[in-house]
């Protein structure tokens, strides 16, 4: 079997991910949820701007008066014509000696091209004193078009839609958002000594808790996910379920059956279905048996080790960032490695690129990476628990000791 390295399978496997171009449109009149609950997280499939310049006209930045600069250069005193409450346009031109009361947002009055705030200012009835002048003509004064003018492109295709978004997308009067379709991505878990959590546990069996582990791992991505269970150890059952995956999902995930063993069936079916076997083996340690295939419908497989880091690790480094680019995510999709020091003494035969689960921090300005306890065995389920980046050592290293730098996937 070709056992191929961790950067030669992720080109294969990136490189074969195409973005879903179905575009789905959320309406803000639409029911059920709230308008912003509904696109939140959602890719945006199209370039939006707005028929609104912003800021939609000349306003005030603080409460304070608007006035004329050349009339404020030295302390003096002007009689107030108007007071200007945000939401309401001003009815009156500033001359020389003038000046309006304004609230920050309000709209500048003609006539006026700079604001003074409160806190420089005193006032006695219908006439303020100025006692600090401005610095520069436009003081606290933003400009009609200066964020944004209309026509311009206000958020680009590939983008989460997050709060600021969503935000923006309200001031534009965006109506109809363009969006990617969530991604289909079907889960099985294959094994005939696997049981579910609310059964009783015989002899030689495991809960299958693969399964109930890439589900929130693939809802964490904003897929939709397809949840197909455990399917048995018997070569016709199992086609029968891979073949019904690939015909409903963009992405099959199966765990377990991947490896050498005489009950290990997945590739012979994904070749019996038609499937192009592009990855078997990687040299990744947990990890090794990864089938990656594709099929002519544009269907992706991924049968991930039946371990649970295995199956873990190897999701977090292949599967999760081929999901985001197919969903259309721009920029970010790409594993991003940074460095840490490490906290511990970490090993390694230096055969394989090792993966080991921890936990990262910000510790004096910096990253520190530690290892979670336990054995680092890929069956071991149970030290996974509060892991948020993977540190790596690569083929031919050996050790890195407590305090020095480590590189780390970001998970």
């Amino acid at each position: 079997m070709l056992m191929l390295s961790v950067q030669e399978a992720e080109k294969l496997i990136f490189d074969a991910v195409q973005v879903i171009q179905d575009v789905e449109v959320v309406k803000l009149e639409d029911g059920g949820d709230s308008f912003a609950v509904r696109i939140r997280d959602r890719i945006l499939a199209a370039s939006i701007s707005s028929q609104l310049d912003f800021p939609h006209w000349d306003n005030s930045a603080m409460d304070g008066y608007a006035v004329r600069f050349e009339d404020v250069k030295t302390p003096v005193t002007l009689d107030i014509i108007e007071e200007i409450p945000a939401g309401s346009p001003p009815q009156k031109t500033i001359q020389s000696g003038q000046a309006a009361r304004i609230l920050t947002g309000s709209m500048l009055p003609q006539g006026a091209d700079t604001i003074v705030m409160q806190e420089n200012t005193t006032r006695q009835g219908d006439r303020v004193s100025i006692l600090t002048p401005p610095r520069d003509r436009g003081a606290f004064v933003r400009y009609q078009g200066t964020y944004c003018k209309a026509g311009d492109p206000l958020l680009s295709p590939g983008l989460v839609l997050k709060a600021p978004e969503i935000a923006i997308l309200a001031a534009a009067q965006c109506l109809e958002v363009p969006v990617f379709r969530r991604p289909r991505v079907a889960i099985l878990s294959t094994g005939s000594e696997l049981v579910l959590p609310n059964q009783p546990l015989q002899p030689g069996q495991i809960v299958d808790s693969n399964q109930y582990g890439l589900e929130a791992l693939v809802a964490e991505l904003g897929a939709q996910v397809i949840s197909l269970g455990i399917v048995q150890d018997d070569p016709k059952v199992l086609e029968d379920a891979i073949a019904h995956a690939i015909e409903s999902a963009d992405v099959v995930i199966s765990s377990g059956g991947v490896s050498v063993g005489d009950y290990d069936y997945v590739d012979r079916i994904l070749e019996k279905l038609g499937a192009t076997i592009q990855v078997r083996a990687i040299a990744i340690k947990p990890g090794k048996p990864l089938t990656f295939a594709t099929f002519p419908n544009a269907a992706l497989y991924f049968g991930l080790p039946g371990n649970p880091a295995s199956a873990f690790v190897t999701f977090w480094r292949f599967a999760k960032p081929a999901i985001q680019k197919l969903s259309g995510l721009a920029q970010g999709w790409e594993p991003k490695f940074l460095t840490a020091t490490t906290t511990h003494d970490l090993k390694s035969d230096g055969k394989r690129e090792l993966y080991l689960w921890g936990s990262v921090s910000i510790e004096q300005g910096g990253f520190q990476f530690t290892p979670a306890g336990g054995s680092r065995l890929s069956g071991n389920l149970i030290h996974l628990a509060g892991t948020n980046a993977l540190g790596v050592m690569a083929i031919g290293e050996t050790a890195i000791n407590a305090g020095e730098a480590v590189k780390f996937l970001l998970i």
